[in-house]
């Protein structure tokens, strides 16, 4: 299968006074052509980061290592100017929250006009008629594009962000959060949407979430990340119905259930990332941690066909 996009040994640092934060510590994957790649992990890991890094959209200064190569072009080496072109036409980015993207001085017209005029030359007259199109595609009339966005509801301004991340067919999609402020009504919507539109457009999806009944509504495959590191990687089916990491498991058990009869969470807080723990970051709140686990780093290891894990002690969860 063609791959999409394809990350070696990526590492976003950012400057502080206190040192660089490593972000995104060492990261490795692939997306595949026609995939969605589900990124999971705790408030801080580098999930949001790392999509920021796909798109070049980092401050200033910050620090940027190995590679992140889309149809073969690196990323990570392409300045400002050579990224832009690239930006919106062939990846596109859905926010967190559409509410501090959409300017509040802009009708959704001319949201889509300076969408699609960064990209080509097109009449205010085709403009209007992709975006009218993009609009119907989320089962909203074109009435809508003479609206503000504080005239739109939540659920309203993301399908807006979402059909004009599609509107100029990109062919890799970076979902960040993209139901977070919604209700679980409006969400399945939008997660239905999101998968007929992956198909009929046969783009690729990284879909970037701390949800994980969404990872296993919509993804083919989950990477799971802690501490700047992906720990464990492999088909939904696998991750969930046989998790190796002890920080998977623990995210999993955290899952409330009909028949759940009390509350499970991790021990401890996530670690500080100017100065992480040595050797396996999970190890301050693992309940299986030994001696190896702060002295060694783990290994990367194929535990069943496309199903990896970084555990010193992998194998006794098989």
């Amino acid at each position: 299968m063609d791959t999409v996009l394809e990350a070696r040994g990526l590492r976003v640092l950012y400057r502080t006074k206190r040192g660089p934060v490593r972000a995104v510590d060492g990261v490795s994957f692939d997306v595949a052509l026609g995939e969605t790649l589900g990124i999971v992990g705790e408030t801080g890991c580098g999930k949001s980061t790392l999509a920021k890094a796909i798109l070049g959209i980092l401050p200033p200064g910050t620090i940027i290592e190995g590679s992140i190569r889309f149809e073969g072009v690196d990323l990570a080496t392409l300045g400002v100017r050579e990224m832009r072109p690239m930006r919106g036409k062939d990846i596109a980015l859905i926010f967190q929250d559409p509410t501090t993207r959409l300017d509040p001085l802009m009708t959704i017209e001319e949201h889509f006009h300076e969408t699609i005029r960064a990209h080509e030359d097109a009449s205010a007259k085709e403009a209007r008629e992709r975006a009218r199109k993009a609009l119907a595609s989320m089962g909203m009339p074109d009435t809508r594009l003479q609206n503000f966005p504080h005239e739109l509801s939540g659920g309203m301004r993301q399908r807006i962000m979402i059909a004009m991340a599609l509107v100029m067919k990109p062919r890799l999609l970076v979902a960040d959060e993209p139901t977070t402020s919604l209700d679980v009504i409006v969400e399945a919507q939008i997660l239905e949407i999101l998968e007929d539109l992956k198909r009929a457009y046969k783009m690729s999806l990284l879909l970037i979430t701390h949800n994980l009944g969404i990872v296993a509504e919509v993804c083919d495959r989950v990477a799971v990340m802690y501490a700047g590191k992906i720990v464990e990687l492999g088909t939904v089916r696998d991750v969930f119905k046989r998790p190796i990491h002890p920080y998977t498991r623990g995210l999993l058990a955290s899952i409330i259930h009909l028949d759940s009869l009390e509350l499970s969470s991790i021990d401890g807080l996530p670690p500080d990332l100017v100065v992480p723990p040595p050797a396996c970051r999970f190890h301050p709140r693992c309940p299986h941690a030994k001696e190896i686990c702060w002295t060694q780093d783990p290994s990367w290891q194929e535990y069943r066909p496309g199903h990896h894990a970084a555990c010193h002690f992998g194998s006794d969860f098989l």
